[in-house]
């Protein structure tokens, strides 16, 4: 007989990053369709849903009725580390387990918490290694007004003081905010060789409007001349832009247009559920690589205990539509390869570099890679 584990699916399908959560929950649940049809597999899967339409403390409570009313022992879940870090502390208390698939800005690692997100060493510093040498050094930051935008811009800081770079401007919007026209004004003035931006959501959509506007005026901010790179924005998301995002670059473990053998085997499994148009993020192949994998050492481990379910993990490895998954015991952080992609005219990504899986190092204890060089001008 098989064994029904009860798992809490945590997304926000309303809200500021609905778009992100939408594509999240449905890689969740193509996986959970896929376990329970699978009569080979010993387990199957009761999804508890939680929607906590991107409010804070609805991702609290919606955890606390997962874990506490619904005796869930693994959720997966949460976009922001806003909401992760809220969390985190109840998950901890009822010795459960996170699932956390989405990029972040690292300096974290709990025993609670399974990484298959990238952190800095697998999207930012490989990034700048990619492109500062040849874009330039010149960077203006953008960033959302907390603390994704606050610690990925002062790593960008660091790493731009060990290039020789040099910060032209630095600012933040709250989630929602879309008023950016003051920040296009002060970019034009400036002039960067490149944007970073960890704006989110409907901030993020705005800005790349206009930027793209201010690209069309003055041809000095166009895509090959001045570049807007971003580490998390994904295909989820383009169609919320249009042609304004075209040309413009964005780091990820996964994106839809990779050519691997795994990753066309899951398109079909997406087009079967979803139809043929449907594109895949990395947030919905996060999702759905989460599920399987937890799903996996469930059924090895014969239990959803998060302590017998850590150490299946640790020890094993998994199949994934972006390669071989790898959980280090030391961090709970997967090796993760890093793609740069380019946005298209489609609505997708042509990958322009690619590394294979970097280990995860997310507290930054290991050499910060090519462009370590010395001296740093912040201009105010």
């Amino acid at each position: 007989m098989r064994q029904a584990f009860r798992v809490g699916i945590l997304y926000s399908t309303a809200g500021p990053y609905w778009a992100m959560g939408r594509d999240c929950r449905d890689g969740a649940e193509l996986a959970i369709a896929e376990i329970n049809d699978d009569a080979s597999l010993p387990v199957s899967i009761e999804p508890v849903f939680g929607d906590p339409a991107g409010e804070p403390k609805r991702y609290l409570e919606e955890a606390r009725a997962m874990l506490r009313d619904a005796g869930c022992r693994q959720i997966v879940g949460t976009i922001t580390s806003l909401a992760r870090k809220e969390v985190i502390p109840l998950v901890e208390k009822h010795d459960g387990l996170l699932w956390y698939v989405c990029n972040y800005e690292g300096f974290e690692a709990n025993e609670n918490v399974i990484y298959t997100g990238a952190c800095p060493n697998q999207h930012l510093i490989p990034l700048f290694e990619q492109l500062l040498p040849g874009r330039g050094r010149r960077a203006y930051l953008l960033g959302a007004n907390y603390v994704w935008g606050w610690e990925m811009n002062r790593l960008a800081r660091e790493l731009l003081a060990q290039s020789g770079g040099e910060v032209l401007g630095e600012r933040y919007l709250p989630l929602e905010d879309t008023e950016v026209e003051r920040i296009v004004a002060d970019i034009e003035a400036r002039r960067p060789d490149l944007v970073l931006n960890n704006l989110i959501g409907p901030s993020s959509y705005a800005f790349l409007k206009a930027f793209a506007a201010l690209g069309a005026r003055d041809p000095a901010f166009r895509p090959e001349n001045c570049p807007v790179v971003s580490c998390d924005l994904t295909e989820c998301e383009l169609g919320e832009i249009g042609p304004s995002a075209v040309g413009q670059y964005s780091t990820a473990s996964y994106f839809d247009s990779l050519d691997l053998p795994e990753n066309r085997t899951f398109k079909q499994k997406v087009a079967g559920r979803f139809g043929a148009s449907r594109r895949v993020s990395a947030f919905f192949e996060g999702a759905y690589t989460a599920v399987r994998t937890l799903a996996e050492a469930a059924a090895a481990a014969g239990t959803d205990d998060p302590v017998a379910v850590r150490s299946i993990l640790h020890a094993g490895t998994y199949a994934t539509p972006h390669g071989v998954l790898r959980i280090d015991p030391r961090t709970n952080h997967a090796a993760l390869p890093f793609h740069l992609g380019r946005i298209n005219a489609d609505g997708g990504f042509d990958v322009v570099a690619s590394r294979p899986a970097i280990a995860a190092d997310p507290y930054l204890t290991g050499p910060r890679g090519s462009i370590d060089r010395p001296a740093l001008r912040v201009v105010s």
